[in-house]
């Protein structure tokens, strides 16, 4: 083959290239499809919801089981079925409103309060009766201020309370505000209120004089043996309120007493309770905690 024709050959095998386009002929890649890949996704979807049905369904039950449960918590033991009990002898009080404080006048155990000066009427600061009692009108007084011979009348040997007239005095009483009641069991309460000039002062009386740890120095009903009674110390109160309280020990006769003085910056406060028989522990205890938070 000459040159020319050489020529001519290279040149006729040309138009031929076009067909490279059959590279282009292959559809999508048959790797791609045969192993169907979506289906396991879509398998795991529906795992997924399923899943996550399942745990709303339990968060559901768990905040309504939480709410039971709060539920029963916030109910009194004698509002949910099966869980009634009878009481334990505590009486209703009505609620406890600590009365207002003169405008600018601090608190009785402020740091700018050294005296302990309880601002607030005294009169407002004796716990309420009980819901049911009969109260002791009497023991109001004059405009709900007890004269000084009213209350001295609580104690029947007359040198204790000629000599407790008299430290009364010393100790520079101011006022005595007063209220008593008796509960349908027979329980007779009653509660005295007594101010001073300061803390000190009546510190020094009730801990030098009135409530010596063997027993008060001053009886409430004549000749009887009265006890520490330690069983008030276990039951928490105001930290600047103190408490000693005092049982009549067997044989207590045809009734029993039982009595706590309080002491509370410059207030001296007596809870006296007697009843036939046997004068009960669990009012006894309340009337005093109760009397201690007001004060305190």
């Amino acid at each position: 083959m000459n040159e020319q024709q050489e020529t001519a050959a290279a040149t006729a095998t040309v138009p031929e290239t076009p067909e490279a386009p059959e590279a282009e002929a292959p559809e999508a890649p048959e790797v791609l499809e045969t192993p169907q890949a979506p289906e396991a996704p879509r398998k795991d979807r529906r795992a997924l919801r399923a899943a996550l049905r399942w745990t709303a369904v339990v968060a559901v039950f768990a905040a309504i089981g939480a709410a039971s449960a709060y539920g029963v918590t916030r109910l009194e033991r004698t509002d949910v079925p099966g869980l009634a009990t009878e009481s334990d002898g505590r009486w209703d009080y009505p609620t406890l409103t600590l009365p207002p404080l003169p405008s600018g006048s601090p608190g009785p155990f402020d740091e700018s309060n050294p005296a302990g000066t309880h601002h607030a009427d005294l009169r407002a600061l004796v716990l309420p009766a009980p819901e049911g009692a009969t109260q002791d009108k009497a023991l109001r007084g004059d405009d709900g201020w007890l004269a000084t011979k009213d209350f001295l009348s609580l104690f029947p040997d007359r040198t204790q309370r000629d000599e407790l007239r008299q430290k009364l005095v010393d100790h520079g009483l101011r006022h005595i505000a007063a209220r008593g009641w008796t509960t349908d069991d027979g329980t007779r309460t009653r509660v005295y209120l007594l101010r001073f000039g300061t803390a000190a002062v009546v510190d020094e009386l009730t801990s030098g004089t009135l409530a010596p740890f063997g027993g008060p120095a001053y009886q409430v009903r004549g000749d009887v043996i009265s006890a520490f009674d330690d069983t008030l110390a276990g039951i928490r109160g105001p930290q600047n309120v103190n408490r000693y309280a005092y049982r009549e020990e067997k044989p207590y006769g045809a009734q029993q007493v039982r009595q706590a003085y309080l002491t509370a910056g410059d207030v001296l406060g007596l809870v006296v309770q007697s009843r036939k028989g046997k004068a009960l522990a669990v009012p006894f205890r309340q009337t005093v905690v109760l009397q201690s938070q007001l004060l305190g």
